[in-house]
């Protein structure tokens, strides 16, 4: 089964579930209903955005940075200070918080999840670390740093730099060290940039992961390329080096490590730059496809099915797909109705990882900077909720998303006729004599192709052809089908789902 990942703003439904009780709510208080509604949809992994704390440093900063309050005003205006959490990534520690029951209540919600059938991803940030983490003050030699103030650096606290001097009979001045940031923005002044080049460092984030693969069953890690080594010389070379060097590339060893204690455990890379490729080969389950979402929030139909055919089969299954998550706007806000269906139906059929977001089936609008732990109350989009509502219903009897998913080639329905060129045709086989092709028209025209005939399909005479959104059945001649291909005539931005199943 290709697995469908679910996004939770954890911050934000707890918020609603202490409005709804009258009370402080923890990970206990999380209703059985939304864990049923979860597998009612085929989610197979729940990942919990916003579990790790904020300390008060980092949450200052989000409380009191201009832009940010900027935002605040336009997402939810009437905003009051306790509404701002601070930002999850600049995390203090990696902790259950015991104001949400600790770490029983997190286990005790994974084994509800487990009796679903569901898998708990937890987030693992491995460039940086909030300005409130413990490694800050007992540790500042983990971290980038120099010994004079740079842009996007903060002074070490005395603590540190006095625990650190100590033990090496160094007496210079205190240390600077760099807040964390990636090469094509600025420095996230909430956070403390940490050496991948030093051994000790990466030691330290090695046994962190290893504690984390006993509270989940996997990790979304946060930038994941930021800490490859090429990228992480281009960024940070101009600092001096740390009196540790390390060698070899920080994801081999952590994942190796983490699995000859848990084999199963899931590594998914939020990566960009064509990094992708390259994650994949030190470990990475999944990596995010980044370029699929800009081509289809642009609509370009044609690259569209340039980008899928193009991919290795491989690579396209160890894929990421998604509409919107909390890094970008949201889908109901990007894409009108009729274009909204056709990317969703594309990247829910689709073979490898399926990624929803919190409020995205609803049609939400809103997008919610993850400082905040209150988001506006909205009212599902009826419309977005139906385009759901046929997916969920459909995946699971048309077999999409279970054996092997492919792509065919369109071809032209007569001469002359490049209308074809926006379709993207996904074929889920898992025997030979039953196949479902999903058809999707990314053109803002009508058009018509003809799909080729599976070659793995078996040589019957008749074919039962089940079209399971018009709800139309037909019997076919197969061998007219696999000389001629299968001819198929779509509206803009239409979509089919063709079952077909040999009956002589």
């Amino acid at each position: 089964m290709h697995p469908i990942l679910w996004e939770v703003n954890l911050r934000c439904l707890l918020a609603e579930c202490e409005a709804a009780l009258g009370r402080p709510a923890g990970l206990s208080d999380l209703p059985d209903g939304l864990l049923d509604l979860w597998k009612a949809r085929g989610v197979t992994h729940v990942w919990l955005m916003g579990l790790w704390p904020t300390g008060p440093r980092a949450r200052r900063i989000a409380l009191e940075h201009p832009d940010l309050r900027l935002i605040y005003d336009t997402v939810l205006p009437g905003w009051r200070p306790e509404d701002v959490a601070g930002s999850p990534y600049a995390l203090a520690a990696y902790e259950v918080p015991e104001t949400l029951g600790g770490r029983d209540a997190l286990q005790r919600l994974r084994d509800r999840l487990h009796a679903r059938g569901i898998g708990l991803l937890l987030d693992f940030v491995p460039n940086h670390v909030g300005l409130d983490h413990a490694w800050v003050h007992e540790h500042p030699e983990w971290f980038v740093n120099a010994a004079e103030p740079r842009p996007g650096t903060f002074e070490a606290p005395s603590t540190g730099t006095a625990a650190a001097e100590s033990k090496s009979g160094s007496t210079s001045a205190p240390r600077w060290l760099a807040h964390g940031r990636d090469p094509y923005f600025p420095p996230w002044t909430d956070t403390a940039q940490l050496d991948h080049r030093s051994r000790a460092t990466r030691r330290a984030l090695v046994q962190t992961l290893a504690e984390l693969a006993g509270l989940c069953d996997g990790v979304r890690c946060d930038m994941a390329m930021l800490v490859l080594r090429s990228v992480f010389h281009r960024t940070w070379s101009g600092w001096p080096m740390p009196a540790d060097p390390a060698e070899g590339e920080f994801w081999a060893e952590a994942i190796e490590t983490v699995r000859r204690s848990h084999p199963g455990f899931l590594f998914v890379a939020e990566a960009y730059w064509g990094l992708e490729d390259r994650l994949r080969e030190l470990g990475f389950d999944y990596t995010y496809d980044k370029d699929l979402y800009d081509l289809l929030v642009r609509g370009d139909g044609p690259a569209i099915q340039q980008h899928l055919l193009s991919r290795a089969p491989e690579a396209l299954a160890a894929g990421v797909h998604f509409l919107e998550n909390h890094d970008e706007p949201r889908a109901a806000q990007t894409l009108p109705v009729q274009r909204h269906r056709a990317a969703a139906w594309t990247v829910m059929a689709l073979p490898g990882m399926r990624f929803l977001h919190d409020g995205q089936c609803e049609g939400a609008r809103a997008r919610v900077p993850v400082q905040l732990r209150r988001r506006p109350a909205e009212p599902p989009d009826p419309g977005i909720v139906r385009i759901y509502e046929e997916i969920f219903r459909i995946l699971p009897p048309a077999g999409i998303g279970r054996g092997r998913g492919a792509f065919l080639i369109p071809r032209a329905a007569w001469p002359g006729n490049p209308s074809g060129l926006s379709f993207v045709l996904i074929l889920w086989q898992e025997r030979p004599d039953r196949f479902t092709l999903v058809v999707i028209n990314h053109a803002p025209h009508p058009g018509q192709c003809r799909a080729p005939w599976p070659a793995e399909a078996v040589a019957a005479r008749r074919w039962q052809v089940r079209e399971h959104l018009a709800g139309w059945s037909d019997l076919r001649d197969g061998p007219t089908l696999a000389a001629a291909g299968i001819y198929l005539d779509l509206p803009e931005h239409g979509v089919q789902v063709l079952e077909f199943v040999a009956v002589d």
